[in-house]
């Protein structure tokens, strides 16, 4: 039987233990928007285009006067971004949060300012100027970066066709021409209820690390088996976006996005050299809390959900991905789904003595 693309979930695996939101998206925290724009061929750009832009809104109204509590952990530094500095200054979070290439950083910055003065002419004026937060992994294998495929206009498109509703994943926006573990990987998410709570955790990432070797799916080392045809080594990177409606403030929130690095863990990641491992964090509550009245038995539950659901939106974006063609006629093959289930199927003990 042929497997069409689907997440692992769907397909009568789970992934821990923890009840995940109803989309298992990050969309499950209330007011959570996602967009995106795909540049290739099949969106009628030249095949040398292999890339795109994806918006993660954390509400729907005046971003950059109704700021969020928010924070970042650096897994590993070798990586592009935009806005961390001030973000992590400040604890606050003004933009939508945008996803793109290496050499798309500028271009992204641009279009996230130009959206917010277009939205309100004080900015930048009687208004301080804002602070617009990007990542980005390098997609050159595919994707002709050095072109500059990924304008301004492009990143306005994706923040004003941000849904609530599912997210798309795989090879789509900035997961256009990603690669992750040696197969095609790019956008993925998933969500956590925080056990013993009303809070969700809800995490996308734009995947693009690792080689084959390293690929583990629930403990089992299935990397070591499944090899793609022709691959080229490369230490990669990921961005993992944290939103949640715990009403925390950014210390309590720099914790949360730090336990997204065992969730990588779990996929078999140990955060090389050349990898830009970035995780960013906010909340959507209006106000913040003390975050460890309890004792820290919420905080605690809350690390657990999000450590699940990094794990999960990654096999998500690898499960979701499809073998995708770039420039130059480059292929990246989408992992084989059928030997990866049959790779996570317990071996069967051995008969007793007749």
């Amino acid at each position: 039987m042929s497997l069409d693309r689907a997440r692992l979930r769907d397909l009568g695996v789970p992934i821990g233990t923890i009840e995940t939101g109803r989309r298992n998206a990050i969309t499950d925290v209330p007011g959570v928007r996602v967009g995106h724009v795909t540049l290739n061929a099949r969106t009628g750009y030249p095949d040398s285009v292999c890339t795109g832009v994806t918006a993660i809104l954390p509400h729907g109204g005046d971003l950059f006067q109704q700021k969020l509590c928010a924070a970042s952990h650096l897994i590993n530094g070798f990586g592009k971004t935009a806005g961390l500095v001030q973000l992590d200054e400040l604890g606050e979070l003004e933009s939508p949060i945008l996803l793109t290439n290496t050499f798309g950083v500028g271009a992204a910055l641009e279009g996230g300012v130009r959206y917010l003065i277009a939205r309100d002419e004080r900015v930048g004026d009687t208004l301080p100027t804002p602070n617009v937060i990007v990542g980005e992994c390098n997609d050159g294998y595919l994707n002709a970066q050095r072109d500059l495929p990924v304008r301004p206009h492009h990143v306005i498109a994706a923040i004003e066709n941000a849904s609530d509703g599912p997210v798309p994943e795989g090879a789509v926006g900035a997961g256009t021409g990603m690669r992750c573990c040696g197969w095609k990987g790019g956008i993925g998410t998933a969500s956590r209820h925080v056990p013993r709570s009303d809070y969700t955790v809800g995490v996308l990432v734009l995947s693009n690390f690792g080689g084959p070797e390293d690929l583990t799916v629930l403990g089992v080392p299935v990397g070591r088996h499944l090899r793609p045809d022709d691959f080229l080594p490369q230490d990669g990177s990921i961005i993992l976006v944290v939103a949640t409606d715990l009403p925390w403030d950014a210390l309590a929130l720099r914790r949360l996005a730090a336990r997204t690095a065992f969730g990588l863990a779990r996929i078999g990641s140990v955060a090389s050299h050349g990898s830009g491992d970035i995780a960013i964090a906010f909340s959507t509550a209006e106000s913040a809390r003390p975050a460890y009245a309890d004792g820290g038995r919420l905080a605690t539950d809350a690390f657990h959900a999000v450590a699940e659901a990094t794990e999960e939106a990654i096999l998500n974006s690898l499960f979701q991905a499809q073998t995708t063609i770039g420039r130059e006629g480059r292929v990246v093959l989408a992992l084989p789904i059928e030997e990866t289930i049959a790779l996570l199927q317990p071996e069967p003990a051995p008969k007793g003595d007749a």
